[in-house]
């Protein structure tokens, strides 16, 4: 090791009052700058230190440079750069507080508003009720979504279809399929499409609706290209087999 070695004495009647100053700084100095000084003192016999307050001039009576050896048993390392980390918690709650949404004009209704892409579910199947009737359906929309790979889940529970679109949308199902009465009596069949976000409807054959939640899922289509093609839905026409 390289550091400075004061003479106190010479240093003290030099300085006075300011001598504990310079005893500071040359404690403190590392061992660059310690060898770069000692060049000069060497060469100039004098070099300057300048503090926060003041310049003092040190000779070679006040200083010199010692060098030695010393075992360290235990070394203190501050880190120049910190990694922080980041997970997928943390993106996970950042999807979450960007994609959390409440209803306007109803506080109690909350939504995820997730992209269609990474919803966790692309789809709902809804009969409007328990009816039987409503079964074949069901069973066809379900086998065609998992044919197509798509994520979906069907409540048939007894709660009113406004809750189970507000329950639905809760937990951020993208889009929600409605069978109702108008799908059993009229050919071709038909059935509801809801978008979470506008709460909007269009009515298109059942056969056709996997495809355009696939479509829509991927990206490659849009809810205004769906509006813009099929009819929106005011209401079923029908509200019992004819």
């Amino acid at each position: 090791m390289v550091q400075f070695e004061p003479n106190k004495g010479a240093i003290g009647m030099a300085f006075k009052k300011d001598a504990k100053l310079v005893l500071d700084f040359l404690a403190v100095c590392d061992e660059c700058y310690v060898t770069d000084q000692e060049k000069l003192l060497t060469d100039s016999g004098e070099f300057k230190i300048e503090t926060e307050s003041k310049t003092f001039k040190l000779t070679k009576d006040m200083v010199s440079v010692k060098r030695f050896q010393k075992t360290l048993h235990v070394e203190e390392i501050v880190p120049n750069v910190i990694e922080p980390s980041f997970g997928i918690g943390r993106i996970m709650y950042c999807i979450f507080e960007h994609s959390f949404h409440i209803r306007k004009g109803d506080e109690q209704r909350t939504y995820f508003s997730f992209p269609a892409p990474v919803a966790p579910y692309k789809c709902s199947i809804l009969p409007l009720s328990q009816n039987p009737e409503f079964t074949p359906f069901i069973s066809q929309l379900s086998e065609m979504m998992t044919k197509f790979g798509l994520t979906h889940k069907v409540d048939d529970s007894s709660g009113s279809i406004g809750r189970r679109y507000a329950r639905s949308d809760e937990i951020g199902v993208a889009f929600g399929i409605t069978i109702d009465f108008d799908t059993v009596n009229k050919t071709p069949h038909t059935a509801t499409l809801r978008d979470r976000d506008s709460m909007r409807q269009i009515r298109a054959e059942v056969s056709e609706l996997p495809g355009m939640v696939r479509d829509l899922a991927h990206g490659t289509l849009t809810w205004a290209e769906v509006e813009s093609k099929y009819p929106l839905f005011e209401g079923q026409e029908t509200s019992k087999k004819e």
